[in-house]
């Protein structure tokens, strides 16, 4: 299945391109920030789920609905850095992800399809980093990489934009609307083998990463294995699984797309409006 927020929260089924209105099946009351498809995912991780059945609610034309972020708030995004041999080489890193394990991204920085990403800065150059994203749907702690796969819920394209200054990544990458998700959720058993997908991301209407996800250093059964080693993964919690080379610096007005074979098209535009100098940020003098 592939699984949406619409319309103000409301869950629906994907189907070419209509998508049914199936929320009364998982909740009648208000949901949280959290949203209606983590109380799904929740559900879902206990035996006895509700099952969704897309005869039974309402459907409708995508064209007539306004896509939003699958999970806006999300327990943690877990990013994995420099995951990509062609990324180490562009970005002259001395390390990978094997020397430096995994970081933590705000939940607060997801946005949806078709929302903004808001430049912080005038003079510091701001990146595009497309990436699979891996969602957990089953409790995991020290899950080996045979197994890791029975603890994933399913799949999204995720944006991990990156500012390049010099703090720490869960800094650079944690600014309000640095993680767009979306366009929705396709789920595990879509998709045969996550680590044979096909990557594209273009930023104004020109390709700047193109990859498969064959190409990753920790795999996806690897990365989640490595960070269930770390610490524990809860149902929702959203895993971005690195980004290949290609990366380059976003302008205003820019539209960036993240393209990923069997999963999804998410696009996102690019706000410089309210950029500040670097030198304005609260505590430059300070020592």
């Amino acid at each position: 299945m592939r699984l949406a927020l619409f319309d103000n929260g409301r869950l629906g089924i994907v189907e070419g391109d209509t998508i049914t209105d199936v929320t009364d099946q998982v909740t009648h009351s208000p949901t949280g920030p959290a949203g209606v498809l983590q109380l799904y995912i929740e559900a879902l991780s206990h035996v006895s789920g509700p099952v969704l059945n897309p005869a039974d609610g309402p459907r409708l034309a995508l064209t007539d609905v306004q896509l939003e972020a699958p999970l806006p708030r999300p327990g943690k995004i877990i990013g994995a850095p420099v995951n990509y041999l062609d990324h180490k080489a562009e970005m002259d890193y001395p390390t990978s992800i094997a020397d430096l394990g995994v970081f933590l991204k705000a939940n607060s920085s997801v946005i949806g399809p078709d929302q903004d990403i808001v430049l912080p800065y005038s003079d510091i150059r701001t990146d595009q980093e497309g990436e699979l994203a891996v969602v957990i749907g089953r409790t995991a702690s020290h899950v080996s990489a045979e197994k890791a796969l029975d603890h994933v819920f399913g799949y999204t394209c995720l944006l991990d934009i990156t500012v390049r200054s010099g703090e720490d990544r869960s800094t650079r990458k944690s600014f309000d609307t640095f993680t767009p998700i979306g366009p929705w959720i396709v789920t595990a058993d879509e998709i045969a083998d996550p680590d044979r997908l096909d990557l594209r991301c273009d930023v104004a209407g020109e390709t700047r990463q193109s990859t498969n996800t064959e190409y990753l250093i920790f795999g996806v059964r690897e990365l989640v294995a490595y960070a269930s080693s770390v610490m524990t993964l809860h149902p929702g919690d959203v895993i971005a699984t690195g980004t290949p080379a290609g990366v380059g610096p976003l302008s205003h007005r820019d539209r960036v797309v993240v393209e990923i074979e069997k999963i999804g098209r998410l696009e996102v535009g690019v706000d410089g409006s309210r950029a500040t100098p670097y030198a304005s940020r609260p505590g430059h003098r300070r020592g």
